[in-house]
């Protein structure tokens, strides 16, 4: 599929089902207490394992011990794949902290400003390559039924990222990318009228959810058919 293809059907998808988007709504509003976060990861979970092997429609809310589970391997995968981040953040600011230090006045308010610009940029640079790899991994998890070790298949699942194509999966992510920040945006914007405090976290935040891991998720499908799960 290309582009347009992905963007398209992944733009309806969400409403073959409201039901179901009011019930992810219903989860998310629930998020407060923490535990229902992992309900509305596993759900999203589902969504690249359904989208994987060919299916179309929204997946069921049952098996709800099962979605936990899954949500709690997506919140394991985040936390070491941030780790990389965390270090590299780590060692600039150590280095950035040490040349304050070294020079003391001579460093400049701009400087410190610049240094700190620089940091941020890296970061942001680094943060969205960990990410593009964080999400091939979880969709190797799903692929693999769930299995947790999957997701640190390093050497798989660079493979897969180069069998899609390191410009077409960049392009495409920062294209579903921004789609989903106009919709955030306009979801936002409903908060102005009272209705829009019902309408963010019931329907606008789960659809735009729904959209951006189906559109995920074909992006990544033609990267794993045919493959053999050993």
């Amino acid at each position: 599929m290309d582009i347009g293809e992905i963007i398209s059907d992944s733009i309806k998808y969400p409403s073959s089902d409201w039901g179901k988007v009011l019930m992810l709504g219903v989860i998310f509003i629930a998020s407060i207490l923490i535990i229902p976060i992992f309900l509305a990861m596993g759900y999203v979970f589902r969504i690249i394992k359904s989208t994987l092997v060919g299916i179309d429609e929204l997946p069921e809310f049952d098996e709800i011990g099962d979605m936990f589970i899954d949500g709690l391997k997506i919140f394991v995968v985040g936390i070491v794949y941030s780790i990389p981040i965390w270090i590299i953040y780590g060692i600039i600011f150590v280095l950035g902290l040490g040349m304050i230090t070294a020079y003391g006045d001579a460093v400049t308010s701009s400087t410190a400003f610049g240094l700190m610009a620089v940091i941020y940029i890296v970061l942001i640079i680094v943060a969205f390559i960990v990410g593009l790899f964080e999400l091939m991994a979880i969709a190797n998890m799903a692929y693999y039924n769930g299995d947790l070790e999957a997701a640190f298949r390093f050497r798989e699942i660079l493979e897969h990222i180069s069998n899609i194509g390191w410009g077409k999966y960049i392009v495409t992510m920062i294209v579903i990318g921004i789609i989903s920040g106009i919709g955030y945006l306009i979801g936002w914007l409903t908060m102005f009228i009272f209705i829009g405090f019902i309408l963010l976290p019931l329907i606008i935040m789960p659809y735009i959810m729904m959209f951006v891991y189906r559109a995920i998720a074909l992006l990544l499908k033609p990267s794993f058919e045919g493959k053999v799960i050993e």
